[in-house]
Order: structure tokens, then sequence, then C-alpha cells
């Protein structure tokens, strides 16, 4: 893998594969049991007594068609595969299954596959597999949700500043300036927007993906990837507005426009920003 970098990024969209296979069930089922836990602590503050509930995490119960509620063998569940051979169709009753499960698995398979190219194979290529597959888990879910879980966000920050102590994307004084600069500017922005309107423009689950994002690359990079993801949102939400007819009082989540950022600022973050920017 060392000296022929196609086959490190090979290696990298099998394991894209299954960590997308995987992916789909994070994005599925995270944010129902942080519902749990929520009417759990409901419960208990109210004085009551949460009703019993069964084991419910990523591991159990295992997968089942959300239509028989047949559970779903090995066989059925390979990666992308068991979709086209059963014609995305359950093998039991036959309704229909969501393509978003295989788009998502092909979308890691081609993107792992990418940023281990870019990267190579090294401490580099593996932290920029791990940002990537947490960034694709935290799109999803806030796309679905408009939650991004503390449960990836925080892990993602920390992460950030332990793969940088040895400078592996910006030095570790960077980066822990770039996550406190982060987090303080869309807090300022948020409070801001609420002292001028009365309304909350966006969640503190924001705050802490780009502090997340500013403990990987540095403060240097949060310049690039707030103006890259107000770019991608504004066309993307344009898109909606004009082509898929959104009304314009939706609210659309800002955190896959800042994970789409953060990525693109990882790969190519240094050259944009000199060409921007200037050296910083």
């Amino acid at each position: 893998m060392l000296s022929d970098p196609v086959i490190f990024a090979m290696s990298a969209a099998l394991a894209g594969l299954c960590v997308g296979s995987f992916l789909n069930v994070v994005i599925h089922r995270l944010p129902k049991m942080m519902e749990r836990q929520w009417r759990a602590e409901c419960a208990e503050l109210a004085g009551g007594e949460a009703p019993p509930a069964e084991h419910y995490n990523l591991i159990v119960p295992r997968s089942a068609c959300p239509s028989c509620n047949r559970p779903i063998r090995a066989i059925e569940n390979i990666p992308l595969l068991s979709w086209i051979v059963l014609r995305g169709r359950c093998a039991g009753c036959k309704a229909a299954i969501s393509p978003r499960y295989p788009a998502v698995e092909a979308l890691t398979a081609a993107l792992s596959a990418y940023f281990a190219w870019h990267f190579g194979f090294g401490i580099a290529g593996a932290a920029a597999l791990l940002f990537l597959w947490l960034m694709i888990a935290l799109t999803f879910i806030d796309l679905d949700t408009y939650y991004l879980p503390d449960n990836l966000t925080l892990p993602l920050l920390w992460a950030g500043l332990l793969i940088n102590i040895n400078g592996t994307f910006a030095t570790l004084q960077s980066a822990v300036i770039g996550a406190a600069a982060g987090y303080l500017s869309l807090w300022s922005v948020y409070w801001i927007f609420k002292w001028a309107t009365g309304k909350e423009g966006m969640g503190y689950g924001d705050f802490k993906l780009l502090a997340a994002i500013g403990a990987w690359l540095g403060w240097q990079m949060l310049p690039l990837t707030i103006l890259l993801s107000s770019l991608v949102g504004a066309v993307i939400g344009i898109g909606l507005i004009v082509f898929a007819g959104r009304g314009r009082s939706v609210p659309i989540p800002f955190g896959p426009y800042l994970a789409i950022a953060g990525l693109i600022a990882l790969a190519y973050g240094p050259a944009l920003t000199q060409a921007w920017f200037g050296p910083l």
C-alpha cells in the first residue's frame, strides 16, 4: 500500500462499503436512542418511572424489514450487492427498500477511495477516512432529524486535537485555537441573529461541528470553511426552492454544508486558502 496508492484506494473502497453499511445503522438508530434517553430522563425528572424498554442500540436488535419485521439474513446484508440482487425489495414481503441505503454505501466507498488515494497510506490517510466517515453520519442524521448528536461531534473534536499532536493536518496550537474560534464564531452569529430577529437561526450542534473542523484543520482553514459552507448552502437552498418547490419558511439544516465544506478544506484547504485569501 505504501508503494502503490491504487491498492490502498481499492482497499479503502471495500472498507468504505462495509463502513457505509454500518453508518446506515448509526444514521437510523442513534437519533432513536437519543429520543429514548430523553424520554427516560423526562420521566425521572417528573418523579415517575420510565416504562421498561427493550434493548435498543447499534448492535441489538438485529436489522429487520420495517414492513414485515422479518430479520435480515447475513446473505441479504452484503453492502450494495444484496440490494442490487434483491432489486431493491425485501426478500420476504417484497416491500421496497429505500435506495438511500445503497446510496450511502456507494458514497462512502467512493469518497473513501478518493481520500485514501489523495492522502496515501499512513496516519494522515487513516485519519482522513475517520473524518470522512463521521462527516457522512452527521450529514444524514442532520438531514433526517435536524440533530447533530454530541455522541459524534464531541469525539470528532477530541480526535482532531489528538490527531494533531504531531501536526498531522495542523499544529496543535492552531488546532486548539481553531476549536475555540470555530465554536465562538457561530455562537456569536447565533446570538446576534437572535437579538436582531428574536428567532434562532441555527442549533448548538453547528457550533460544535465547526469547532471540530477547526480542531482537525486549524484556525487558518476556518474562513475558507465558513465561506464554502455558505456558498454550498446558497446553491443547494436556491436549487431546492426553484426546482423542488421547497418553501422559503421551511428550515434547512446547516450541518451538511459545514460537513461538505470541511471535507473540501481537508483535501484542498491550503491551495484554496492561498488562492482566495493569500498567505495566512
